[in-house]
Parts: structure tokens; sequence; C-alpha cells
């Protein structure tokens, strides 16, 4: 006899099939939170927890070249588009394989040209990380670097590419994950519009596209790049980059890697279909089941809603346990948040991390190179009543690490 584990997808099935559209979503929701599959909680930046029938959408085997897959990965490249709000007569979406990073790093190695400048602007790890990308490939670049509780000055930016009009290519990071501050995307565009319209202006957008609303024409994006696995809730497996075709067509000859040259996975894609090398087939099958969810739920509009929500009952119920915010509210986004360290003798992170986890629920430590912090996500496949049990599982774990709560 089949395990449960193994027929729960398809009953699943027969429930969303036998009844009314009304209850569809109440049942999706009890059958694929992540606690009725016995998964851990994740609040983090990435993996992220997903829902059970976007799982079961990978038990399926197809090749490369099979028909129907290269349908689905047309399907996918036209609807992360829509979910964009953009044509497909100016944009284009090329997979690519591999994390996130792999796509950051194709877009660096591909749209900087040869001769070109890089502008990158940071406030945080992955900001270091596409300035780190640059020097591997040998580009030359200019380092705007700011403290990690402030978003990018953008007067610095305007000063720099007002005195220097050999740059490029700009690249900056939307949220910084590294502290959950939001990154003036749009300001920052209309600099680069008027000071130098010339230049390419690259977004790494990993944790936001999807949930949080990009206007490409009021922010002057040329190219971004997302992943399959955060705010559309997809599989680990490949990366997306988002294009202006225009600008990509001018791209030909500057990659810096065979693997990872955008402009010829696009060219491949444009003539046949199909990835040039071999597609992670289970995590595009699952990253189709995942948009169509989304667009079930509502979009981004909804999912920008929930994990408001989401963020909401965080901010709340660590308010009241004493729990101090790193950021500002003015800079705090609602993809994820740090958190000062407790200043009790009792608290040692590592305890709070472990006791935590062995509830189920699993956080992540802190990035900030000045502060000691905890970082706590409201993404993925995260509901109101996940935000609850996680506070009612630190204010449980401080009790018994005799930590009196509210915090002093």
């Amino acid at each position: 006899m089949a395990s449960l584990h193994m027929r729960l997808p398809y009953a699943i099935k027969i429930y969303e099939r036998i009844l009314p559209k009304a209850t569809i979503y109440p049942v999706k929701n009890y059958f694929t939170s992540p606690s009725n599959q016995g998964d851990k909680n994740l609040f983090t930046p990435g993996p992220l927890n997903t829902r059970m029938d976007t799982k079961a959408a990978m038990l399926k085997d197809y090749g490369s070249r099979d028909e129907e897959f290269i349908k689905t990965v047309s399907y996918i490249r036209s609807n992360v588009l829509l979910l964009a709000g953009l044509s497909e007569d100016k944009y284009t979406c090329i997979p690519m394989q591999g994390a996130g990073t792999m796509g950051v790093e194709s877009v660096i190695g591909t749209t900087v040209p040869k001769d070109g400048k890089l502008l990158v602007c940071s406030n945080g790890a992955y900001g270091d990380r596409i300035a780190s990308i640059a020097d591997v490939l040998g580009i030359n670049t200019v380092y705007l670097k700011d403290p990690e509780t402030e978003t990018t000055n953008v007067e610095r930016v305007k000063d720099i590419l007002v005195n220097d009009k050999t740059i490029t290519n700009v690249a900056m990071v939307h949220c910084e994950t590294t502290t959950g501050i939001f990154n003036p995307i749009e300001e920052v565009g209309e600099v680069i519009r008027i000071y130098s319209p010339d230049a390419s202006f690259f977004v790494d957008a990993m944790s936001t596209f999807a949930a949080v609303p990009i206007d490409f024409e009021k922010s002057n994006i040329d190219f971004l790049v997302s992943s399959a696995n955060k705010c559309i809730e997809g599989v680990p497996g490949f990366s997306f980059i988002i294009a202006d075709i225009e600008k990509l067509l001018k791209c030909k000859g500057n990659a810096r890697s065979l693997s990872l040259d955008a402009f010829s996975q696009f060219q491949g894609l444009l003539s046949n279909g199909q990835f040039r090398f071999t597609p992670p087939t289970h995590a595009i099958l699952a990253f189709k089941k995942a948009i169509d969810f989304q667009k079930d739920e509502g979009g981004v509009k909804a999912r920008s809603e929930r994990y408001q929500e989401n963020r909401r009952i965080l901010k709340d119920g660590m308010k009241k346990m004493g729990f101090k915010e790193l950021l500002k509210d003015i800079d705090q986004g609602y993809i994820i948040t740090s958190y000062f360290f407790p200043d009790h003798p009792n608290f040692t992170f590592e305890e709070f991390y472990k006791r935590l986890s062995d509830k189920g629920q699993v956080i992540y430590p802190g990035k900030v190179s000045q502060a000691n912090c905890f970082r706590i996500g409201n993404i993925g496949c995260l509901y109101p009543d996940d935000m609850e049990k996680l506070l009612s599982c630190i204010e449980s774990v401080c009790r018994e690490m005799n930590i009196e709560l509210p915090l002093h």
C-alpha cells in the first residue's frame, strides 16, 4: 500500500476538483501549510517553505527537448513578465540555471562591456557580493559603500555619475536582506536617466520581485534578477533575468563566461525554446505550479498584502516582548527584519536558535557587521497563523532560558 506521504498530493488534487470553488482556498491552506507536512517553518531569506502541491508538481520526469517541457518554459517566461506588468515586445525573461547569485553573475558578466565601468551601490552583504563578482571578472568598478543601516545615498550616486562619464553600468540591491532595508531604486533610476542616460541599470530584486510592486519604467530598470525560490514560492534550482531586449541585444560578445552568458541563453531560447545546457526540469515544473497559485491568490498585490500582514503581526508581537529592531521604521521593508540580541546574561543566539528549531521554527543569524542581530523573514509559504505560532514559541523559549519578558 502506498504511504500517506505518497498519496497526499493526489488527495489534494481530488479535494480541489470536487469541492466548491469558494472552499478551495481554505482546503489548500490546510493541506499545504508547512506544519501539516512535518516541515519546519523557515523564517529566512531563502530557501523558503513551499506548498505541497508545488512540490508534487516535480513528480514528473521530462527531457529537456520534450515538447511539453518546452511549452512549460515558454509559459513561465511569459508569466514572469505578466507578474512584472511588462510587454513581451520590449522585455524578455531568461531563466538561468543555478542559485540567484549565478543570475547576478550572469547579468554582470554579460551586460558590462569589455571596456566598460560598473558603479556598484552597496549597503550590505549582497551589494558587496556584486562588487566581488565584478572584481573576479576583472571589471573596472566604482564601489559606493553606504552604512548597513542606511539606504543608498542618492545624492552620492548623482555626484559620481555627474563627475564620471565613463560609467556604463549601475547595479544595486532592492531589498538588502543583510538587514531588511528597502533601497530607493526609483530615485536611483531617475538619477541615471538624467545624468547618465546611456548607462544600463541592473537591480538585484532577489527577495522582492512578485511581492513588492516594481515600476520598471519609473525605476528605469534595464535588467533585473530574481530567484525561483523567493516570493513566487517555487523551489531552488534556477534564477531568472528580466531584460530590456534593446539593451540586451547590445551585449553580444561581452560575456566573460560560457555557461552564464545571458545573451547566448536568450538566443538559444529564441531559436528553439530550449536551454543551452541541461535545465533544472523538476524545479521549472514546480515554478509553473507556483506561478499558477500566485495568480489564484490574487497576483503581486495579494502576495504583498499577505507578507505585509505577516510583518505587522511579527512587529507588534516582538515589540510587546521588548525586542528592538535594527532599522528605523521608514527604511524597514516587509521581507525580513533584523532584531538586536537581548541584553540579558542568559541569552546566547546558539541556544535561542536551537530551542526554536526544536519547536519547528527556523530563524536566521544576523549578517550585520557592526551589531549582534538575528533575522526573521515573512516570505514564502507563511501565513498569519504561522507568525503567531512563531511568537508563541519565542515567548516559550525565553521562559525556558529564564529571560524575563518584556525585555528591559
